[in-house]
């Protein structure tokens, strides 16, 4: 890592150890929830609503949550010329809350509210303000929350709820990420595709790389002869196509590599 050049693609792993469960490692609770499909989304006002209601409480949690130090430490090895890009999976905004630039978020982010009418974005903590106007006395008691910050919640609770709509048009509002079944824009892949073309290495942190959505730039670094690193828990699909794939806790694990650069 010495001469940079790394691009460094992250998961959900990576902020785990912020209090945001991954989907399929050891905090995951994909096994739990159905995640939210674009097709059901926009297809049931009834789906809507449930979405809100859930991710109205998640939200909480999600914006409370505080970067650690896996990311603390790739925003200084970035700080420091080594790594070059960050792609990451995750709508958390956590890397730019440790001060890592020009982040590209390959599934959007969680801190911004899309209009599918008129396409003004906002964020979500105007939104947040506009739902607990529109619910006054209302409470929500999560359950498990999940990392897209959907929180499982009673059915009660959810038809007690009332949405909003966009202030400038009246259109439908969409959290600004890629739900299951939408696809990323492709200016961005092709972004992400250009950073991992250019990269002296690709490294994986806190992924499974089990869809494709991220697994792609392993493969086009494989095609590329780009050597790749893996720091994961658990397997990856990736882990054939590596140089080294290690299965460690992110947080100690950058933390040393960081302290051993400075030495």
């Amino acid at each position: 890592m010495g001469d940079g050049g790394v691009v460094v693609l992250s998961g959900a792993g990576l902020s785990t150890e912020s209090g945001i469960p991954d989907y399929r490692g050891e905090t995951g609770r994909m096994r739990r929830a159905e995640p939210m499909t674009y097709q059901t989304f926009v297809g049931s006002a009834a789906a809507r609503r449930r979405y809100w209601a859930r991710s109205h409480v998640g939200w909480r949690h999600i914006a409370h949550a505080i970067s650690n130090a896996g990311h603390h430490a790739v925003a200084a090895l970035q700080a420091r010329g080594l790594v070059t890009g960050i792609i990451t999976q995750n709508v958390d905004g956590l890397h730019q809350a440790a001060g890592a630039e020009d982040v590209v978020e390959l599934h959007g982010s969680l801190h911004r509210v899309r209009c599918l009418s008129c396409g003004e974005r906002t964020p979500r903590e105007r939104l947040d303000q506009r739902l607990s106007a529109a619910n006054p006395g209302w409470e929500g008691a999560a359950g498990p929350i999940n990392p897209d910050g959907d929180a499982a919640l009673s059915d009660d609770r959810v038809e007690a709820f009332t949405i909003v709509d966009c202030v400038s048009c009246g259109g439908v509002l969409k959290p600004d990420v890629v739900f299951f079944g939408e696809n990323v824009p492709r200016p961005r892949v092709a972004d992400c595709f250009a950073l991992t073309e250019g990269a002296d290495l690709l490294l994986v942190l806190g992924s499974s790389l089990t869809v494709m959505s991220g697994y792609r730039f392993v493969r086009r670094a494989v095609e590329y002869d780009i050597p790749v690193a893996i720091v994961n828990q658990g397997p990856t699909r990736g882990d054939d196509d590596a140089h080294v794939a290690l299965d460690a806790p992110l947080g100690p694990t950058l933390t040393a590599l960081l302290e051993e650069l400075r030495r």
